[in-house]
């Protein structure tokens, strides 16, 4: 039976402690049934109760079904009914009361819930133990009815209204869900399931003509076999896809009926019932959901809308996930295939490249204009060019594309770094697009280790030391791609640069460096900091900046490209003298020319020395004769397979030397057949708005 009142307790006590006596028995005998109501009497001693036959009435439980044991009682006694009696006789019998009574409910044959009342007395010896307990039971259908009616109609608005509040909190949940696993994390993490009071759910969704199941709760409530079924296999899922109807399951006997395949396999869930809701996105179904129950039996038409509402709150967090991986895919895949698919091998150098897509940005805006590309150039040297398009969409990306072509055929072709960037801006602006872009192109030669830089409105590119420390390196720069020709504005400056064996250049875009509520010159920093404690290998380092940008979960597109000079065969700077030689003034050029002298000899030229000065004064008395400005003339040692003196004289004139034969009586024209006879190898390169002419000499090695 049960314990503690259960509402509405009859207060009386018997006077002077005396019980029921044999008129009252006789009584109730006679009277009773008319009034639905029987005695019982309880010997604590031996624990034996034993009613009359109105109280087997009142039961409705036959004298052959009870053995005047109360615990037989259970048959018609609720466990909770019976838990909160127990309790109350309990506490009556130590506390030392005379009597007890309570309201409580009994299920009759037919299931039906139906109120009773009790009124015990207790009897003690003279020591104050109990000793038996005698006492009515009585029918109290028609006394609570209108009470009971009141309460069941509140405990169920209850139950509606903390339905709604679970359906409205996890569409809210799910409003935030991305993919299609976040769904199902908001359907796990948020118990929305369990506070509908489901004891397990499943969901599957429909791909080619099939239903896959895709998530389950607990763990363990997939049947085997039924991970892949066909929408016209007998399962409940594949009924409600087909239909486009909920399928609400009243019983076992009716999902046993229903399901004979399926239920089996399920009867070890204890299920009682189940509500399987097709979830429909613009009236066809992209899946369907199975709610499992082992405490209910049958479902009211207010429960039924609620989880049809929740169905339909689901389904369209789908549909959304849905479109959002497609089109995160089809940008995936537009934006790789707008990326170099292969990184050439450039000899001399080792290099790695990193795009890794933003996180966290709304649907549509898993793509953005960041690129990279490695342009290998003759002469043993390269392009590196870093990017970012304006905008977060797949116009950035075809915007990206392109430009992204046009640069790297304008340096194939072999324009100067502040040419290239130029054209590929006029390019830029000539296309019908509101979009400009930021960009840094390096042009380094491997063999001497000189890098030219020209930015246009990006981040300065960062430079890795040999012995870890970083640095930034300043570059002058333009406006960005588009604007500097809209606002005519095309002459990018040069920044020069020596990238010495060992070192590794380093160019990205900002979504590495910027990070939320910090200043950029803070993530700077931060940045300088990570790369000089990084790893020296630059596949490992790349992987490791990338995974600081996941750790805070950076906001925006990160392209990364490093470019390290390699140790073994290459080029190393043994030495450098520089001077500026102003135009008229003899001093400044006698100075220059003592110097080379100095250097040549210094540096162990040997039988050179002769060659290597009278090219020297040659080239830089080229420059100021035929160029308006100053000549610039350094000379470098260079070692490696074999050692060489490089002699680089840098004017402020774009017109390259035309070697030319010179006449019988004639004195011009003799310079550059000069070089050509006695340098080893020479050359012309463009800086900025001016060259450099360069040759290079063969020398022996110096011995202690």
């Amino acid at each position: 039976m049960d314990a503690g009142s259960g509402g509405g307790e009859e207060p009386g006590h018997s006077p002077g402690g005396e019980g029921p006596d044999d008129s009252a028995r006789g009584f109730l005998e006679t009277y009773g049934r008319g009034l639905r109501m029987g005695g019982f009497e309880w010997d604590l001693d031996t624990g034996l109760m034993h009613m009359d036959a109105n109280a087997h009435q009142v039961f409705d439980i036959g004298p052959e079904e009870y053995d005047d044991r109360p615990e037989t009682l259970a048959l018609r006694v609720p466990p909770g009914e019976g838990s909160r009696l127990d309790a109350l006789v309990s506490q009556a019998l130590k506390s030392g009361e005379e009597n007890y009574g309570a309201y409580f409910r009994i299920r009759t044959r037919e299931g039906e819930l139906r109120w009773t009342h009790t009124r015990g007395y207790i009897r003690r010896d003279r020591a104050g133990h109990p000793r038996r307990i005698v006492g009515i039971v009585r029918d109290a259908t028609d006394e609570l009815n209108d009470a009971t009616v009141q309460h069941e109609r509140a405990a169920r608005e209850a139950v509606r209204r903390r339905e709604t509040s679970v359906v409205q909190s996890t569409t809210a949940a799910l409003a935030h869900a991305r993919t299609v696993k976040e769904v199902i994390d908001v359907l796990r993490e948020t118990h929305g399931i369990e506070h509908l009071g489901a004891t397990s759910f499943v969901m599957g969704l429909v791909r080619a003509g099939r239903i896959h199941l895709v998530a389950e709760g607990p763990s363990g409530s997939f049947v085997p076999g039924t991970h892949v079924t066909r929408i016209d296999d007998p399962y409940p899922m594949g009924e409600v896809v087909s239909t486009l109807k909920p399928r609400f399951i009243e019983s076992p006997e009716d999902f046993a009926e229903s399901y004979p395949v399926l239920w089996p396999h399920i009867t070890h869930l204890g299920i009682r019932s189940a509500a399987y809701l097709p979830l429909i996105a613009q009236a066809r179904p992209i899946g369907a959901v199975g709610l499992l129950y082992h405490d209910r039996k049958g479902f009211t038409q207010s429960e039924r809308n609620v989880l049809v509402a929740l169905g339909s709150s689901i389904a369209q967090s789908l549909q959304r996930a849905m479109f959002y991986e497609q089109e995160k895919d089809l940008a995936q895949g537009l934006q790789q295939a707008m990326l170099p698919r292969t990184i050439p091998a450039v000899p001399g150098a080792d290099i790695a490249v990193r795009y890794r897509a933003a996180s966290g940005q709304s649907l549509g805006r898993d793509i953005g204009g960041d690129w990279y590309d490695v342009i290998p150039l003759p002469g043993g040297r390269v392009g590196a060019v870093i990017g970012d398009v304006q905008g977060h969409d797949t116009h950035a990306a075809a915007v990206m594309g392109q430009l992204r072509i046009v640069l790297r055929a304008y340096a194939a072709e072999g324009h100067t770094p502040a040419t290239v960037m130029a054209r590929a801006s006029v390019f830029l602006h000539e296309l019908d697009t509101d979009r400009f872009a930021t960009c840094l192109y390096a042009e380094a030669d491997l063999s001497t280790g000189v890098v030219q830089i020209v930015r246009a409105g990006h981040l300065d590119p960062l430079l890795r030391l040999t012995d870890g420390t970083c640095r930034r390196l300043p570059a002058d720069g333009g406006l960005p791609l588009g604007l500097s020709a809209e606002f005519g504005r095309l002459a990018y400056p040069v920044t020069t640069a020596e990238l010495d064996p060992g070192q590794t250049l380093l160019l990205c875009t900002d979504g590495l460096v910027e990070q939320p509520g910090a200043d950029l010159d803070d993530g700077l920093r931060a940045l300088t900091a990570l790369i000089g404690t990084g790893p020296a290998d630059v596949d490992q380092l790349a992987d490791r900046l990338c995974e600081s940008v996941d750790e805070r979960g950076g906001e925006d597109d990160v392209a990364l490209l490093l470019l390290r000079r390699r140790d073994a065969g290459a080029p190393q700077s043994g030495g450098r003298l520089t001077e500026h030689v102003p135009p008229g003034d003899p001093e400044a050029l006698s100075a220059a020319r003592h110097m080379i002298r100095a250097a040549v000899r210094a540096w162990g030229a040997g039988d050179s020395a002769d060659e290597v000065e009278l090219v020297a004064d040659e080239l830089v008395t080229n420059a100021l004769m035929h160029t308006d400005g100053p000549a610039v003339v350094t000379l470098r040692v260079l070692t490696g397979a074999e050692r060489r003196l490089r002699v680089d004289v840098e004017d402020s004139s774009s017109a390259l030397p035309r070697r030319r034969e010179a006449g019988d009586a004639g004195v011009s024209g003799r310079g550059l057949l000069l070089v050509d006879r006695l340098a080893d190898v020479w050359g012309v390169e463009a800086r900025g708005g001016g060259k450099c002419v360069w040759c290079e000499f063969v020398v022996p090695a110096r011995h202690p």
